[in-house]
């Protein structure tokens, strides 16, 4: 699976050249979903299988950082190539690093997941729901669905929302604020959720999010701004790494794929159709009230996390 969702990724990545029309272009670009959907989930479950569960939490917070540092430094290459070139280059560049990735797993050694024949013969059933999601992680998964919308709307309008308010100097270093806490704190937040248990970590986190948006919403100065992306990384970086592992942990060990897979399709999937929620409610509220509304839309999710 892994290697076929990179070979797939790899493939999809070299179809932008060739590109001529829109239809083409979405194409490509479902292709390029599937491939990263595919190689995503595999490598999230691969990884968690080499875990020890007594360190679950530590270990996806240490591991969490790859996409992180990738998700900080691709817009950043991409910014800088295109103010220098076109886009062709940006397509040799993914085509470039895409291929890296392929060759550092071709010399990983990823071992097979230990499951018994009774355990692979009831993945393998008749057709059911219940074999596409992990019901053990639908409760923390179906939380991240208000998180991913109210996150999608910062990166989103982020920048629209800076121009409006004049910030938008300090707004160009949001996210750069938002990696490095992100860097600092995830290491500690996993190993507070192995050695003090979910609730611990996971209120606090909720708290902290909530007050992210609704400082963001009530800045006036870029000091204010940046300090909002602290709280961002505290807030919504921390949940988002602790709650797969929590996902991970209640899932049984031979449905750790359909636990991961679970986590993203909520999370992936309020990030998704948060920029079209987002954006309906700034023609009533402006930007500033979108920002209140999702800080309280956050604070309320605490509700879907009460057991």
């Amino acid at each position: 699976m892994l290697y076929s969702g990179l070979l797939l990724f790899l493939f999809s990545t070299l179809l932008y050249f060739p590109v001529i029309s829109l239809n083409i272009l979405l194409a490509v670009r479902f292709i390029h979903g599937t491939a990263f959907g595919i190689a995503a989930t595999t490598i999230a479950t691969a990884v968690v299988d080499l875990i020890p569960d007594e360190r679950k939490g530590e270990g996806v917070s240490y591991f969490s950082l790859s996409p992180t540092a990738g998700t900080a430094l691709g817009p950043f290459i991409g910014l800088y190539i295109l103010q220098r070139a076109d886009f062709t280059m940006i397509f040799a560049a993914c085509t470039f690093f895409s291929a890296i990735s392929l060759i550092i797993v071709l010399f990983s050694k990823i071992p097979e997941a230990s499951i018994t024949k009774e355990q692979l013969q009831a993945l393998k059933s008749r057709f059911s729901i219940h074999n596409f999601f992990e019901k053990k992680a639908l409760p923390i998964s179906i939380m991240m669905v208000p998180m991913g919308i109210a996150y999608s709307g910062i990166v989103s309008f982020l920048n629209s929302y800076a121009i409006e308010i004049q910030l938008q100097d300090a707004a160009a270093y949001f996210f750069i604020v938002y990696s490095i806490f992100l860097f600092i704190s995830r290491p500690f937040t996993g190993r507070l959720l192995d050695l003090k248990g979910d609730n611990v970590v996971i209120y606090p986190a909720i708290l902290l999010f909530s007050l992210s948006l609704l400082l963001l919403g009530q800045a006036h100065s870029g000091f204010a701004l940046l300090l909002a992306g602290v709280l961002v990384a505290l807030g919504f970086g921390t949940l988002m790494s602790c709650s797969q592992a929590i996902a991970i942990k209640e899932s049984p060990k031979h449905r750790v794929g359909l636990g991961t897979s679970t986590f993203f399709i909520c999370m992936d999937g309020g990030m998704g159709v948060g920029p079209f929620l987002t954006g309906l409610l700034v023609p009533f509220f402006e930007y500033r009230g979108m920002y209140l509304t999702l800080a309280v839309v956050v604070l309320l999710s605490i509700i879907l996390r009460v057991k």
